[in-house]
């Protein structure tokens, strides 16, 4: 093999992540410009907010509940060696607004339904529905991809608030049960810790999350090739994917706003 093959290779296997890149970029443009134009979908939007929102809670409580009561145990096997326990609730409630709670909701609701919509846009390919809607005369990506974003990021918000819910009164229960601490002055600090910061933090986060994981899964399932095969594809990438960009942008977004309230 010479050099010149090899040079090639190399460039082609450069070339194509930035492909891949500009191609969702463009596409993610052109679902939030659709999201201004005259023609809206509001069944299509309701219909998602329905299925990503009331259908995550039940996991959301569950899973935000034991992340509060694990945070609770392992804060609480240091702060009895200082006997500062009472810190306990300063500890949670700061962990979980500003950083778990959004985390860990938006993996969870992209496991969910970023591959759910992974799957159903790419099975609607494959069934050439979405060229019967195009033959119709109506733009796909405004009918279909534009409703699942503006879905996900009206309502991972409120998951978020109330995943975080779920945390506090998971840990307080650990917290009841373990170090014995006073309800009242659990809550008291827990609440305290809190400054404006420290709530926009907590809740930026989830509009950028929520429009990474429905523009990935949507960019996944509307560029399935190899027919039902590149579903189960898609639906594995639109996860993968979808967990990385959340953890990178989480990473950045942490420290332009700690640096924004200075916290």
């Amino acid at each position: 093999m010479n050099s010149a093959s090899i040079t090639s290779r190399v460039g082609s296997a450069m070339k194509m992540p930035i492909y891949y890149l500009q191609d969702y970029a463009l596409l993610a443009a052109h679902s939030v410009r659709a999201i201004f134009t005259t023609t809206r979908y509001a069944p299509d939007l309701l219909e998602q907010m329905d299925q990503i929102g009331v259908g995550s809670v039940p996991i959301i409580i569950v899973a935000l509940a034991c992340v509060g009561g694990v945070i609770v145990l392992n804060a609480a096997s240091q702060f009895v060696r200082f006997g500062e326990t009472v810190l306990t609730g300063d500890a949670l409630s700061l962990s979980l607004l500003r950083e778990l709670g959004p985390v860990f909701t938006a993996l969870l609701v992209a496991g969910r339904n970023s591959t759910g919509m992974a799957s159903q846009l790419g099975s609607m390919l494959v069934t050439e529905q979405v060229d019967a809607i195009r033959g119709l005369g109506i733009d796909p990506i405004r009918k279909l991809m534009t409703p699942r974003v503006l879905a996900a990021v009206l309502i991972l918000p409120l998951l978020v608030a109330i995943g975080d819910c779920a945390g506090l009164f998971g840990g307080f229960l650990v917290a009841t049960v373990t170090l014995h601490i006073d309800a009242q002055e659990f809550w008291t600090r827990a609440v305290k810790a809190l400054v404006l910061g420290d709530l926009v933090i907590g809740f930026s986060k989830p509009i950028v999350f929520g429009f990474i994981l429905a523009t990935v899964g949507c960019y996944q399932g509307l560029r399935v090739e190899g027919g039902t095969a590149g579903v189960g594809r898609a639906t594995i990438m639109a996860f993968v994917v979808s967990s990385l960009a959340i953890l990178v942008a989480d990473l950045l977004l942490t420290r332009l706003l700690l640096y924004t309230f200075n916290l």
